[in-house]
């Protein structure tokens, strides 16, 4: 066989003259598969050049280090997303070489691959607000959003230099793929051409598998997220190793959660850490409204009263009320998220249940049965309600709130006023606000409602109104802070004139923090998570921060516990309100857990220790003592494979309620 390339005046001639090649048909399938993966890794470059702020110091050894790791990640994606142009190509058939046969060869390459670098280009964007690679579950997440057409088309008007990057990649993979051709075999006899047939047949789907696995031996398991770590000079290098074709590949069927035996028995693992919760508190249950507000992408860096020490006393940031609030609330200096995306929020918050690797709520686990602020206190005969101000549906909210227990859902189809809704996300928060107070104050006491806004969300819009009201700062966020800010000022003055207010418990927090990072030092792996959380009583004046760690997951318990709710219950996190639990945080970026205890950060892998900081005193995590400090790293180690493992084996067994098996085996110890 021949393998030829047109030398006609076409316009790839003119972009590439001179470019010939000659050889078979399997030489083409090479050459063509080669191309692909030099497009990713020019891609690879695009990703690092549209987020360099996320991979500070870095090198040219290990940018090297990290293009090298890639191609083996590269090769896995091109083969599978090629799998059909390849079987074809590869078939010991004559018609291959019909010039028909040819055209839908061309045109299968030319559009399933300029797909996937569109995908693998998206995430230049989204990675600022994951911070990493976009996997399967991204389908679940926005499966239910009425208006993701439209997010779709802003997203691509305001990012359209990412779109203007895809353009020119699949615009010269496209002349460069014309150019590749083959001819007609040129061997003596049908026996010939059918025998060697078979025979690369037989060798090229030897290669695929070997390429696709990522090994050929026997004992090499087929590569997957975590063996980007291999090529990682940081936890945060693996997303530049990865690309995101291979990462939603990897994860469309895969099954995160698998039990751990860190412990030899339960007895010794219940001693370092367990969710149970079993109130010893003699105090009388005290029957209060619980309102808790989760707002969109609040970041600390926002909020004035977090940031005295990288400022000075007189920064005011971008929320003046609440700092004033902050002031006069049991609030904690160094207050974590445990999940990087909305739907992360929900479990954390209101069923203390963070997320690992996959949101809980779209984890084949998301089904079991959870124990939840709404379930317990309606036991107690509280009326719940949640409130969102999107569509119904939206990010399956809707889904989760009914889970949970929650007797009510209030979103932009009970609100029905369409001239409020924002466009894209949702009800504007001044008035869905107004809508939350007065709609509370039809409720029997007690009641327990959680409230999630939406205006502090890309593309960071604002009311007519306000469009020249509030200055903002170097981000287009900054005006929509100061609007929800100023949203909260005007809910919590119309909800303290009503007779429901003195008696109410107010949780302030975070879904998670903002992709746009303005202050350096929130460029971290603890920067990521900084969010608000705080507790305030009207009345009654908590200190204002306090130099504690604090976490979503710690709400939960922390409610009750303020309650003085007297019944055992499971919760991740810890209540605040009574001693007991060290405090910590717990959270999960690029394939490592994150455990924050004391004055350091201790990160690992699940097997083995990667870093130890001070991440009170070394903001920017340069110093890792993980070698200079080894009793304070054994003893991490034990409290996170505890976490780990209480997390795992419960979340794998269905036993994240009273009612678990296991559980009632402990208890009757």
């Amino acid at each position: 066989m021949k393998l030829t390339f047109d030398s006609k005046n076409s316009m790839s001639n003119k972009l590439f003259p001179g470019l010939k090649w000659r050889g078979n048909i399997y030489v083409a399938l090479v050459l063509s598969l080669l191309l692909v993966m030099v497009v990713y890794s020019v891609s690879r470059l695009g990703f690092y050049v549209f987020n360099t702020s996320y991979f500070p110091d870095m090198t040219v050894a290990r940018l090297l280090r990290i293009m090298g790791g890639g191609l083996r990640f590269d090769l896995s994606a091109t083969l599978y997303s090629n799998s059909l142009f390849i079987l074809l190509m590869i078939l010991p058939l004559t018609y291959r070489f019909n010039a028909y046969y040819k055209k839908i060869l061309f045109w299968i390459f030319i559009v399933v691959n300029p797909l996937a670098f569109a995908i693998n280009t998206a995430d230049f964007i989204y990675y600022r607000f994951t911070l990493r690679r976009t996997t399967v579950s991204v389908f679940s997440q926005f499966k239910n959003e009425e208006n993701l057409g439209l997010l779709l088309l802003r997203f691509l008007w305001d990012y359209w230099y990412a779109v203007l990057f895809w353009i020119f990649i699949v615009v010269v993979f496209y002349f460069i793929a014309k150019r590749i051709k083959f001819s007609g075999p040129q061997l003596s006899s049908k026996i010939s051409f059918y025998g060697y047939g078979v025979l690369a047949l037989l060798l090229c789907i030897y290669l695929f598998v070997g390429g696709a696995r990522g090994g050929f031996r026997s004992s090499t398991r087929p590569i997957t997220l975590s063996n980007a770590a291999a090529y990682a000079q940081v936890p945060n290098d693996i997303n530049l190793v990865l690309n995101t074709p291979f990462a939603l590949m990897r994860t469309a069927k895969a099954n995160v959660i698998e039990k751990v035996n860190y412990f030899g028995s339960e007895q010794e693992l219940e001693k370092i850490y367990s969710p149970l919760k079993q109130p010893i508190d003699t105090t009388a249950f005290n029957r209060q409204n619980v309102v808790i507000i989760i707002l969109e992408s609040f970041s600390k860096e926002f909020v004035g009263a977090y940031n005295k020490e990288i400022y000075d006393e007189n920064y005011k940031g971008y929320t003046p009320f609440l700092d004033s609030l902050i002031g006069v609330s049991y609030a904690y200096q160094f207050s974590m998220a445990n999940g990087r995306k909305s739907i992360d929020a929900m479990p954390s918050v209101i069923c203390s249940i963070p997320s690992i690797e996959v949101p809980f709520v779209l984890s084949h686990f998301s089904g079991n049965k959870v124990n939840s602020l709404a379930s317990l206190l309606k036991q107690e005969n509280y009326y719940t309600a949640f409130f969102h101000g999107a569509p119904n549906g939206s990010m399956g909210f809707d889904a989760f709130a009914n889970l949970s227990g929650f007797d009510n859902y209030f979103g932009k189809t009970e609100y029905n006023n369409d001239d409020d809704f924002d466009g894209i996300w949702g009800i504007w928060d001044e008035p869905f606000l107004q809508f939350f107070a007065y709609k509370m104050n039809t409720f029997k006491q007690p009641f327990y409602t959680t409230l999630f806004t939406v205006s502090s969300h890309h593309p960071y819009n604002l009311p007519d109104q306000y469009e020249h009201t509030f200055k903002g700062g170097p981000r287009p966020v900054h005006r929509t802070i100061e609007y929800t800010d100023m949203a909260l000022r005007k809910f919590f003055k119309t909800a303290s004139s009503m007779p429901w207010f003195e008696n109410t418990l107010f949780v302030i927090t975070a879904d998670h923090a903002s992709a746009e990072i303005t202050v350096p030092q929130y460029n971290s792996a603890w920067g990521y998570f900084s969010i608000p959380v705080f507790f305030y009583h009207p009345g009654i004046n908590g200190g204002g921060l306090k130099p504690e760690i604090v976490q979503q997951i710690d709400i939960m318990p922390s409610v009750l516990g303020y309650l003085n709710y007297k019944k055992p219950y499971i919760a991740f996190g810890r209540d605040i309100f009574h001693n007991g639990t060290k405090p910590f945080a717990f959270n999960y970026l690029d394939n490592t857990y994150q455990l924050f205890q004391g004055d350091y950060l201790y990160q690992s892998d699940g097997s083995k220790p990667i870093g130890l900081y001070h991440f009170k005193k070394d903001k920017y995590l340069k110093n890792n003592l993980m070698n200079q400090l080894a009793d304070t790293v054994r003893d991490r180690d034990i409290h996170l494979k505890a976490f780990i493992q209480q997390y795992n084996n419960r979340m794998v067994d269905n036993n994240l309620t009273m009612e678990g098996s296991q559980l009632k085996k402990i208890l009757k110890k």
